[in-house]
């Protein structure tokens, strides 16, 4: 019973389980040292969002479960990666969650698509639901892969984010795809019948002046994820390197996977540890209060994270990135084909600029004239 009304306050100075040590801990693409920025790490730990088990919550498909204990945990994940992508679309990747400060609207938007109800985009019920399409009963485990694809297909329906989702398969990038995919024009018949379109939307923040919109190629916001085996039942070595320069990445959204049968939301690292958010906690559900607000504190991991091994990963991950603009994307491909040259770092993907021709072609037929 002590143990649980632990506050924060207590737990932020004593911070003894995360080692003293010259080696730099890298969150999301931010670069930080224990010895000077303690705080910091553990302020950008709290304001990602943290979606555990939760109980008594509707039941999935009005007859299905009400709680997700047990086998929740890669959705739970799911949610996590794409919450991260939300918040640098609607709130930027320097955003800070404090404790008891009024927090802006987009916040609770974005903090709304997550909660467990069946007309929230991303709910634990969409998820299930969904997923039955993918060949999993509600109910059902979910790989790193099936989560990605069905968090693809959600994505669709969310107009406020208008984002382009890609799973890369089988290991390889296809930048030709991608740039397709984003620079597809949003589906608006004109101004009239598209009132919500800001120009935040469009022009990922440009100001409107005279001629910008002939000049500026549209580019959607990319999720870009990577299911990914590095390894037949453990990690190989070889790709560890590798997997650590993805979290130093600007763009990184972090890692999905874990042990086996046990999901983790991976934001970082620090030596040979891999720093995680697990959801593996069964919160009560959130009804928004009187006044119609959400309480969001169970929504932030208010302790040290969680750390491991990186050699005790099961080899079945999902790689994140999310890039708001093209020069974004650019620049990952560079970064990529940069980390192509590190001795030592085995690639984890192929970034190719077309389709190879092996790839299994849809058009078999030949249909196309």
């Amino acid at each position: 019973f002590f143990l649980a009304t632990l506050t924060y306050d207590t737990l932020r100075f004593e911070y003894e389980d995360f080692p003293e040590t010259k080696e730099p801990v890298w969150i999301l693409g931010r670069k930080y040292s224990v010895f000077t920025e303690k705080e910091e790490i553990l302020l950008d730990v709290t304001s990602r969002l943290w979606f555990t088990y939760r109980k008594n919550f509707p039941a999935i498909g009005g007859t299905g479960p009400t709680s997700d204990t047990g086998w929740g945990c890669m959705l739970r994940c799911g949610q996590m990666i794409f919450a991260q992508a939300l918040v640098c679309r609607h709130l930027g990747r320097d955003w800070r969650w404090i404790k008891g400060k009024r927090q802006m609207d987009n916040y609770f938007n974005v903090l709304n698509a997550f909660i467990d109800k069946k007309d929230s985009y991303y709910s634990i019920h969409q998820i299930a639901q969904m997923g039955v399409g993918e060949g999993k009963s509600i109910g059902q485990w979910y790989g790193p892969n099936t989560v990605a694809q069905v968090l693809k297909k959600l994505a669709t329906f969310d107009t406020w984010s208008s984002l382009a989702v890609h799973i890369a398969m089988d290991n390889t990038v296809v930048m030709e795809e991608i740039r397709r995919l984003c620079q597809s024009n949003l589906p608006c018949a004109g101004a009239a019948a598209c009132p919500a379109l800001e120009s935040d939307v469009l022009y990922n923040g440009y100001p409107e002046e005279p001629g910008l919109r002939d000049r500026l190629v549209l580019w959607k916001p990319l999720v870009l994820l990577i299911p990914l085996r590095l390894g037949l039942t453990e990690i190989n070595e070889a790709y560890i390197e590798t997997l650590k320069h993805c979290f130093m990445m600007p763009q990184s959204l972090g890692v999905i996977g874990g042990k086996p049968n046990s999901a983790h939301y991976f934001i970082g690292y620090v030596g040979e540890e891999l720093i995680y958010l697990d959801p593996h906690t069964t919160q009560p559900v959130v009804e928004p209060g009187d006044s119609g607000c959400l309480p969001d504190e169970s929504f932030h991991c208010q302790h040290p994270p969680c750390r491991m091994s990186i050699a005790e990963l099961d080899p079945s991950i999902a790689v994140g990135f999310f890039c708001n603009t093209e020069a974004d994307f650019n620049d990952w491909c560079q970064q990529i084909k940069k980390l192509a040259l590190v001795r030592g770092a085995l690639p984890m993907f192929e970034l190719v600029e077309r389709q190879p021709s092996h790839f299994s072609n849809p058009d078999v037929l030949n249909l196309t004239p």
